[in-house]
């Protein structure tokens, strides 16, 4: 079709629009690289835009010779990893379950589930029943809390009752049960929403770190967001830089010369950002793809 003046003048505004709204977005984490890329001494004199000044890979060479960065980055991949799956799991077999019209008193179940969503029982009662628990220090407290989301829930109910009926019909004629019927048909439909909302389950228990400051007193299983919030909101970059300012070698070297606690605090935001951002595009397709392209054909 063609366009019109108007219309092409309407685009060209819209385009411009958002190129300056995608930079305004990106900017603050281009800065932080460029620092994190940078001198710390020279950081400190101002001025610091675009690009490095003086590019040193000083910063990095110092928080990836830490040992607690390690540590916390392995807490934060095996959590992220077993609360999604744990989360996922349980949570479409519960909308599974609430999806099917024959299961009794599901409305009143699902009023109870949605009723959660608005009013929670407050962050004393949640510590006090946690503490019950024996979850206090304990690796389970960081994602089971989190294992039921009642709007991951909803989602997948919507979509478990958007299948055709003739799936449900013919799987039972072949001696499908419930069970069956879900391992087999319905959860092998439900990729691209299972594979949506892993992501967002993903990025949840990687950025979370409010509970796990709460709820853990163990350094040694505190994740990496935690060791960010550290060096960011106390004096652990000045620590660690006094550390490692009386070892003698390159390391002690580096730390006397390039060193300064914003580009440490920058460099520890850039590394720990990384992991979550390169998992982004090995999913993305998997938003835009049809859900039921082909089940009824095959």
């Amino acid at each position: 079709m063609k366009l019109t003046l108007e219309d092409r003048l309407l685009h060209t505004f819209v385009y411009i629009v958002l190129f300056i709204l995608s930079l305004l977005s990106l900017y603050p984490f281009w800065n932080a690289l460029v620092v994190s890329l940078n001198s710390g001494t020279d950081t400190s004199l101002g001025g610091l835009t675009l690009w490095p000044r003086d590019m040193t890979l000083d910063n990095y060479h110092v928080i990836l010779s830490d040992p607690r960065f390690f540590k916390a980055l392995g807490i934060s991949t095996l959590r992220t990893i077993c609360g999604t799956i744990a989360s996922i799991f349980f949570t479409a077999l519960l909308a599974y379950g609430l999806s099917r019209k024959e299961t009794m008193g599901r409305k009143f179940y699902m009023i109870m589930a949605v009723f959660t969503m608005y009013f929670s029982g407050g962050l004393i009662p949640t510590y006090l029943w946690l503490r019950e628990l024996g979850l206090f220090n304990n690796f389970g407290v960081l994602f089971i809390p989190w294992t039921i989301s009642v709007w991951n829930m909803i989602v997948f109910r919507t979509f478990f009752q958007e299948l055709p009926v003739e799936l449900e019909e013919s799987a039972k004629l072949d001696g499908c049960g419930h069970y069956g019927l879900f391992f087999r048909i319905v959860l092998r439909l439900s990729g691209p929403v299972i594979a949506t909302l892993s992501l967002l389950q993903a990025v949840f228990f990687w950025n979370e770190w409010f509970a796990s400051g709460i709820y853990i007193n163990d350094s040694n299983l505190l994740p990496v967001q935690n060791y960010l919030m550290n060096m960011i909101n106390s004096n652990s970059a000045q620590e660690m830089i006094s550390q490692l300012s009386g070892v003698s070698g390159s390391v002690g070297d580096m730390v006397t010369r390039s060193i300064t606690p914003k580009s440490l605090q920058m460099t520890a935001l850039m590394v720990v950002s990384l992991p979550i951002i390169l998992v982004y595009p090995f999913v993305q397709k998997f938003f835009v793809k049809g859900v039921m392209v082909g089940s009824l054909k095959e």
